[in-house]
């Protein structure tokens, strides 16, 4: 949930909410604040993030605060001056359309972290964490390419890290199928969910069996027009389980745990051992990235499949197989 990824809407309203989180008895005045473009509220990317930033408080007895903001450039920059000015040692924009505020306020905050969610950056004080879904895309569009007809892809914006997941599905169904059928469609935002079921309806109008939405909040939208569409299409949740949304249409779940993972890049910044480059997590990394297959719902994928990705699982976390864009 990167990189130029968007274009923005000049003055819309910079902040929505503000939440500051207390913690008391700390030994230290360790802190860390949270930027991100949405509702914590909501299943998915924004949640990931905020899971993140409680995982710290837990684990690391960090003070915490988090900021849900609009698609404004302006109050990105604003953010990160209020949380840097006030002491925070961490700052963690959940997403690569913070990148540009961030290196602007970390020349003025040198002791300052700030970290960036779907971001392959490090300059200085400024660090990006990656998770690399192309990986496994790749090995949802070898499923989709092996069950399916036609594949259709439902993105938000058309940043880099969607257009990363993405090139990684198109790469996989295309290690089956060269000829393999794939649709894809940006709706502009990461808001609207009926622009998601939209575009998702008008994929399995146009003869698509496997849709995978990847839209942050609107995400769900497109998991709504896969229910309505039956069993026949299917699709993976992503990110979070999705699976009571569209339970007879997900085969397969990918879940990041990147809550982890950031906890780990902040514990090393506590104890004085910052990255000294851009950090990516992938299927090498078992306790951050998983993808796993359903049993419960009225079509599964056969065990031959199974086995197959598994081998192919294994063959990116060695390293033996790109799937990303080169």
């Amino acid at each position: 949930m990167r990189l130029s990824r968007r274009t923005f809407v000049e003055g819309v309203a910079a902040l929505s909410i503000a939440v500051s989180i207390p913690a008391t008895g700390y030994a230290e005045d360790f802190k860390m604040g949270l930027l991100v473009p949405g509702s914590v509220s909501e299943e998915g990317w924004n949640r990931i993030g905020f899971n993140a930033l409680k995982g710290v408080e837990g684990q690391l007895g960090a003070k915490i605060s988090y900021v849900e903001l609009q698609q404004n450039p302006a109050s990105f920059e604003k953010a990160f001056r209020d949380y840097a000015s006030q002491g925070y040692k961490v700052i963690l924009g959940h997403g690569f359309e913070f990148q540009d505020a961030a290196l602007e306020v970390a020349l003025d905050y040198p002791d300052t972290y700030f970290l960036i969610s779907s971001s392959a950056i490090h300059e200085g004080n400024v660090i990006g964490l990656n998770t690399d879904t192309s990986q496994p895309f790749y090995l949802m569009g070898v499923i989709a390419a092996k069950m399916g007809r036609k594949a259709g892809l439902v993105g938000g914006m058309e940043i880099p890290p969607i257009q990363q997941a993405f090139a990684g599905f198109k790469n996989g169904a295309k290690s089956v199928n060269p000829d393999f059928p794939i649709s894809e469609a940006y709706i502009g935002n990461f808001t609207d969910t009926t622009a998601a079921k939209e575009a998702a309806l008008s994929m399995i109008s146009q003869g698509a069996d496997f849709v995978v939405p990847n839209a942050s909040g609107a995400t769900v939208g497109g998991y709504q027009a896969i229910s309505e569409s039956g069993p026949n299409v299917r699709s993976f949740s992503i990110f979070s389980d999705f699976t009571q949304v569209a339970p007879n249409n997900i085969l397969g779940l990918y879940v990041a745990d990147y809550a982890q993972g950031v906890v780990e890049v902040v514990r090393s910044i506590k104890d004085g051992s910052p990255p000294k480059e851009n950090v990516i997590f992938g299927l090498k990394d078992p306790k951050v990235m998983s993808f796993t297959f359903r049993d419960d719902g009225p079509v599964s994928v056969p065990e031959d499949i199974r086995s197959e990705v598994k081998a192919i699982s294994d063959k990116i976390a060695a390293g033996e197989i790109k799937t990303g864009s080169e």
